[in-house]
């Protein structure tokens, strides 16, 4: 087994063809409120992985006693090391309708970025640690105003042409009228 990934929230191993996602314990954190919270997020994370609407790792077992989520591994390469390289309109069309789907389903990512993502063939969502479920078009507009901000930090140069790629294969009106006053809340805190 080795490990290919330390996060935040979770150690990342690779064994074979297997992802072994092991959340961490937080010593600033009490002990009790610690525990509840990573296994509300490993039950949740696991409970997501299992309904996936749109291209992911496939949920193996998880294990929420030793904060553990077992999930295939996916071959490509993250896709924030080369969005820029790829056809990236056509990438973040792909993007966008894969967000309707998931909202759709109702699950909101919580941290959607091109390093939460794989390319090979198409674009696998991972890393579903902060994602939840709710069907308030506030949240989904939030979720994409995230996607948004990650494009302009890490894509600068072609951030605004991937995001109006992204939200015209979302083509949900409402949510995308609420991103507006999202975006506007933005600004004005800048202020």
């Amino acid at each position: 087994m080795e490990k290919i990934a330390q996060g935040a929230e979770a150690t990342i191993y690779l064994d074979k063809d297997i992802i072994i996602k092991e959340r961490l314990p937080k010593k600033y954190r009490i002990k009790e409120i610690d525990e509840k919270l990573r296994t509300r997020r490993t039950r949740k994370e696991a409970k997501v992985l299992g309904s996936l609407p749109v291209p992911g790792p496939k949920l193996i077992k998880s294990d929420d006693k030793v904060m553990v989520i077992e999930m295939e591994y996916l071959r490509g390469t993250v896709l924030s090391s080369c969005l820029e390289k790829k056809d990236y309109i056509a990438i973040s069309k792909e993007i966008g309708h894969n967000m309707r789907k998931l909202h759709d389903a109702t699950i909101i990512h919580g941290d959607p970025t091109t390093s939460n993502m794989i390319y090979s063939d198409k674009v696998y969502f991972i890393d579903f640690g902060l994602s939840f479920t709710s069907i308030k078009t506030e949240d989904k507009a939030v979720d994409l105003h995230l996607l948004s901000q990650a494009l302009e930090s890490k894509h600068h140069k072609i951030a605004k042409k991937c995001f109006k790629a992204v939200t015209g294969a979302y083509a949900d009106k409402k949510v995308l009228k609420r991103l507006l006053k999202v975006e506007a809340r933005g600004r004005n805190k800048a202020k």
